[in-house]
This record gives structure tokens, C-alpha cells and sequence, in this order.
């Protein structure tokens, strides 16, 4: 077996790391995210959903293949999401701001925004530690 030395490459800077990983966690509710994990899987997660959709308009299949997508993703995104807010020291439970029409989802944003909590809290060590 062949040995590298040095750094790992990865494809287009580590999204699809950060991607498959979300998809590994698929029901993982414990535990914090980093904010780059956060905005990587966003990031990617666009990037498949305009794929999905432009497919699903040259076949015709009139959105059932994103939707399917789109069911398959939810609970990934929403374990994350609670993730993500443990990391900034908040309940999962704030997720439910999504339920307040545009208020709850811009206030959501700005959380997922916010730089995580540096010392461990309740919820477990900073992933910034743990990567580092």
C-alpha cells in the first residue's frame, strides 16, 4: 500500500467533505457544528438542488425528483441546524423559529451566523477545538 506524506487534497476545498458528513450524522441531534460546516453544507446543498431541479425540468418530471430530494435532506438539515445552535450555546429548540412567518427565519439566519461558543458548554467541546 502507497504512503502519502504531506496534507490531504480534497475535491473543491473540502464542500464535499463537509456535505457527506452532514449525510453521515442523518439523524444526529446531539453534539455542535461548527459554523463552516454549516455554511459548506449550504453551500453544496444549493449547488445539488439547481442540479436536481434543472434534471428535473429537462426530463419533465414536473418537481417530483426534488421533492423527493428535498424529503430525503430534511432530517440532515435539521439535525445540523440543532447542532449548529448548540454550538452557539442555544436549545434545539429554537429551530422552531422557522414556524414565525419571515421574522423567524431571519432571526434563525442570524444565529446560524453567529460565531460559536469557544469553551465547551452543555452540549459538548468546541468543534473548533476538536478540529484544530
Amino acid at each position: 500500500m502507497l504512503q502519502q506524506d504531506g496534507p490531504t487534497i480534497r475535491p473543491l476545498g473540502g464542500l464535499v467533505h463537509h456535505y457527506t458528513d452532514v449525510l453521515k450524522k442523518y439523524a444526529v441531534f446531539s453534539g455542535r457544528a461548527r459554523r463552516q460546516e454549516f455554511w459548506m453544507f449550504v453551500l453544496c446543498n444549493l449547488v445539488v438542488e439547481a442540479v436536481i431541479v434543472s434534471l428535473d425540468l429537462w426530463l419533465g418530471t414536473k418537481g417530483i425528483i426534488e421533492g423527493a430530494y428535498t424529503v430525503a435532506i430534511l432530517l440532515p438539515c435539521i439535525g445540523l441546524t440543532v447542532r449548529r445552535l448548540h454550538d452557539t450555546g442555544k436549545s434545539g429548540w429554537w429551530y422552531l423559529l422557522v414556524l414565525l412567518p419571515v421574522i423567524g427565519w431571519i432571526w434563525l439566519l442570524v444565529l446560524m451566523a453567529e460565531e460559536g461558543q469557544s469553551a465547551p458548554n452543555v452540549h459538548g467541546p468546541s468543534p473548533k477545538a476538536v478540529y484544530a
